[in-house]
């Protein structure tokens, strides 16, 4: 396979520790920048993993994506509209798309191939595809999907903060059968250790104190120290993993619908909080997001666990 390089400038968001830095992040070919409209961001991009025949008959392409922007990113492609085959010289839609990251933001330079639905209770896998009702690939055929994608911090109140748009344009002579997960390119910086103590809101302090493997997935045990003279919560939700097979694991939700305890002034407070996983699976990453500079304002970060 052979590549091209594009040199990015890396944004810095406040978890990072270098500034004015620039990454190499090598794409495969096919895998050009897709133009965007909205901040200035770059997007995502788009390979297919396989080209083939869904249970029903119909032409399935399924999709790895992945986050190049220089900074944490979700994306979805735009409800109710169709992906678009252009092969044997003729466009036909393709009403049935799932390609998004789930609602979830992810670490620039990652990739993905599926993120969890369902309840918490009764997870599901959702896979990246793409279902063409009565239609082939023929050589030279490639698939267009619009979508929309969200840069940077998760505000609650300011959701629509840095929204941009974009169309991912996918060879499907090019097919990726090995592909690495979730890191494809790594940016300096970016990954933490387990043991790093992360500034959120008012100056409280977020610590992985433990990290368990268990019978259904992960069990992390948290703590926040909190230095004001005021009790308080400090929200990081019910944090998802991605591991190396390319799924994010956790259903999404605003971080604070999951209840946390409160610090007293002056003190400390602990809890738990966990994520089913399936046990064969390993190079896992936290992908945290803390409550961080307001409220309900939230930061992300990535946590290696790697060795769990």
């Amino acid at each position: 396979m052979s590549f091209k390089k594009v040199l990015i400038p890396v944004l810095l968001t406040t978890t990072l520790l270098f500034i004015n830095a620039c990454v190499y992040i090598v794409f495969p070919e096919g895998l050009d920048l897709q133009e965007v409209s909205g901040s200035g961001s770059t997007g995502w991009s788009a390979v297919a993993t396989n080209v083939g025949e869904s249970v029903g008959g119909d032409l399935r392409i399924d999709i790895t994506i992945r986050n190049d922007n220089s900074d944490w990113s979700s994306m979805n492609s735009v409800s109710d509209k169709p992906a678009v085959l252009k092969s044997g010289g003729k466009s036909t839609n393709c009403d049935t798309v799932f390609v998004s990251s789930g609602g979830h933001r992810l670490a620039p330079g990652f990739q993905m191939r599926g993120y969890t639905i369902g309840t918490k209770a009764e997870p599901e896998t959702q896979p990246l595809y793409v279902e063409c009702k009565d239609a082939v690939a023929e050589p030279g055929s490639t698939l267009s999907i619009d979508y929309i994608f969200f840069t940077g911090e998760l505000n609650y109140y300011q959701q629509e903060n840095n929204k941009a748009s974009g169309t991912l344009e996918l060879n499907l002579d090019e097919v990726a059968k090995e592909l690495t997960y979730p890191v494809y390119t790594p940016v300096e910086g970016l990954v933490e250790k387990p043991d790093v103590k992360i500034t959120a809101i008012s100056e409280n302090v977020v610590t992985l104190l433990d990290v368990q493997r268990t019978d259904s997935g992960f069990q992390f045990k948290w703590q926040n120290s909190n230095p004001t003279e005021f009790a308080l919560k400090t929200h990081i939700g019910n944090p998802p993993v991605i591991g190396a097979d390319g799924i994010i694991y956790g259903i999404f939700e605003i971080m604070d619908l999951t209840s946390v305890p409160v610090t007293p002034a002056g003190g400390t407070s602990e809890w738990t909080t966990e994520v089913a996983v399936p046990k064969d699976i390993k190079g896992f990453y936290i992908l945290l997001s803390v409550e961080s500079k307001n409220m309900r304002n939230y930061v992300n970060h990535a946590i290696d666990i790697t060795d769990k």
